[in-house]
C-alpha cells in the first residue's frame, strides 16, 4: 500500500527506504493516472476536422474546422496533429459545469497536464512536420518525477505545518529545480507557453507554473500525503510566482487569485493565440481589429498619431501577407493561431472566438467557411442575455464585423465560394521562411 511505503520513508533516512518509496510511487502514479474516471455533462467529438458538441449552452453542432483539412490538401500529413486534437477533446469532454469552475489544485477528472501536452503535441506537429509525434507520455513521466523527487528529498515536510510544507515545496520547485517566470515577451519566447518546453527549460508563463505546482499537489493528494485543503495563489502581476496556502486560512481577497480548470485552459490557449496572431502591429487594438484593419474593414488611423516604428511594422506585415509569407518570429504563425482558435471554440466559453476564427479564415481565402462562423457569432450574440458593451472598442468591432459580412456577401455574389488560390495557401510555409 502507498501509505505503508510513505510511513517507512518517513521513519527511515536510509537510501533503501527512499528507493522503495520512489519505486512504489512510480507504479502508483501510472496506475492512478490511468484509472481516473470521467465526468458526464459536456461531450465533444472530434472527427476529421469537425466536431459536434452538446451541452446546456451549446453554440452549434457539427461545426467543421479548416486547418487540418487545408494542410492535408497541401500535401502535409496531419495524422499526429489529429491524434493530438483527439487527445485534447478526450480530456475536455470531462468538463462538466461543476468541473469547469473547480480549482486546478483540487481538480480530479480532467488531466490538465496531459491536456496541455496534447496542445503542445498538435502545435509541434503543425510546425515541425515531423514523422515522430511529441512524446506526451515521456513528459507526463517527467512531470510525475517532480512529485516523486520532492517526496524522496522532503518526506519529513509532510509532518510539518502547512506553511512550512509550502515553504519546502516552493524552495524545491523554484530554488532547487530552478523554475521561474519568463521575463521575455511571449511572442519572442513561445516556448514559455508549452508545458514540455517549460519542463525542459524551467522558464514559463504564470499559467504553466501554476499548472506544474497544481500537478505536484494533485499527485501528493492521490498518494494520500496531504491531510489539509490546499489552494494556489496565482499572481496577476509580472514578477510574482504561484504560491500555495492553507485554504482554511484564506481571505476573501484570495478568491480573485484562484484559477479554475476552465480559466487555466482558456489562458493557455489565449496566450498562444496572442503570441501567434499574424497581425502583431498596433498592440493597442484587439486581435480582431488588427486583422480587420489588415482586411480594410476598419478605417485607417491618422498616420500623424502613429510612431515611425508602428507605421513601418504595419507596412512590413502587410508586405509579407501579400507575398503569402504568414509565419515568422515577429509576425506570428497562422497555423498555430488557427489551432488556438479552434480549440477555444471547442471549449465554448466566448462567442467572440467564432468571430476571431472567421476573420482568420477570411485572410486564408476560405470565404464560405468564414461566413458560416461569422453568422454563428452574430446568432450567438443576439441570443445572449447579456447586453452588448457600449465602449468605443466594442463599437469598432461591431462595425468591422458588419463590413466583413458585407465583403463576404459581395464575394459570394461576384465570384462564388471559390477555393483559395495557391498564392494565398500559406499553410505549407516554413515557420522561418527566410
Amino acid at each position: 500500500m502507498i501509505m505503508t511505503w510513505v510511513a517507512a520513508a518517513a521513519a527511515s533516512s536510509s537510501a533503501s527506504a527512499s528507493t522503495s518509496l520512489i519505486t512504489s510511487l512510480k507504479f502508483s502514479s501510472k496506475s492512478q493516472r490511468c484509472s481516473r474516471s470521467s465526468c458526464p455533462g459536456f461531450h465533444v467529438l472530434c472527427r476529421s476536422g469537425s466536431f459536434s458538441a452538446s451541452s446546456s449552452n451549446s453554440i452549434g453542432s457539427h461545426l467543421k474546422f479548416s486547418l487540418h483539412d487545408a494542410l492535408d490538401s497541401s500535401g502535409i500529413q496531419t495524422s499526429h496533429a489529429r491524434e493530438a486534437r483527439e487527445g485534447f477533446c478526450s480530456q475536455i469532454e470531462k468538463l462538466s459545469d461543476i468541473e469547469r469552475e473547480t480549482s486546478i489544485s483540487i481538480n480530479r477528472y480532467v488531466d490538465l497536464g496531459k491536456t496541455a501536452l496534447y496542445i503542445a503535441a498538435e502545435d509541434d506537429s503543425l510546425v515541425s512536420h515531423s514523422s515522430v509525434p511529441l512524446p506526451v507520455d515521456a513528459f507526463i513521466d517527467r512531470l510525475d518525477d517532480l512529485s516523486m523527487c520532492f517526496c524522496s528529498h522532503y518526506s519529513s515536510s509532510f509532518r510539518w505545518s502547512p506553511e512550512n510544507f509550502f515553504n519546502s515545496l516552493e524552495s524545491y520547485l523554484y530554488d532547487k529545480k530552478g523554475f521561474r517566470r519568463s521575463s521575455v515577451d511571449y511572442q519572442l519566447e513561445p516556448r514559455a507557453l508549452y508545458l514540455h518546453s517549460v519542463l525542459t527549460h524551467r522558464s514559463g508563463s504564470t499559467a504553466m507554473l501554476s499548472l506544474i505546482y497544481s500537478e505536484i499537489l494533485k499527485m501528493l493528494r492521490l498518494w494520500g500525503l496531504l491531510d489539509f485543503d490546499v489552494e494556489i495563489f496565482v499572481p496577476h502581476d509580472l514578477q510574482s510566482l504561484p504560491r500555495g496556502y492553507h485554504k482554511h486560512k484564506s481571505k476573501e481577497s484570495d478568491r480573485a487569485h484562484i484559477m479554475t480548470s476552465q480559466a487555466l485552459l482558456v489562458e493557455m490557449l489565449r496566450n498562444l493565440k496572442d503570441a501567434f496572431w499574424p497581425f502583431q502591429h498596433d498592440n493597442t487594438a484587439s486581435l480582431f481589429l488588427r486583422a480587420a484593419r489588415a482586411a480594410n474593414c476598419v478605417a485607417r488611423p491618422n498616420l500623424n498619431e502613429n510612431s515611425g516604428f508602428q507605421i513601418a511594422s504595419a507596412k512590413a506585415a502587410q508586405h509579407r501577407l501579400e507575398r503569402g509569407v504568414w509565419t515568422s518570429v515577429c509576425f506570428g504563425d497562422m497555423r498555430r493561431a488557427l489551432a488556438a482558435c479552434e480549440r477555444l471554440i471547442l471549449l465554448q466559453t466566448d462567442a467572440k472566438e467564432l468571430r476571431d476564427y472567421s476573420i482568420l479564415l477570411y485572410h486564408c481565402g476560405f470565404f464560405e467557411r468564414s461566413m458560416e462562423y461569422l453568422k454563428l457569432h452574430q446568432e450567438s450574440e443576439s441570443s445572449s442575455p447579456q447586453k452588448p458593451s457600449l465602449d468605443s472598442m466594442s463599437r469598432l468591432e461591431e462595425d468591422a464585423t458588419e463590413k466583413l459580412k458585407v465583403r463576404l456577401n459581395l464575394i459570394a455574389m461576384e465570384e462564388g465560394w471559390s477555393r483559395p488560390s495557391f498564392s494565398r495557401n500559406f499553410l505549407g510555409n516554413s515557420s522561418e521562411p527566410w
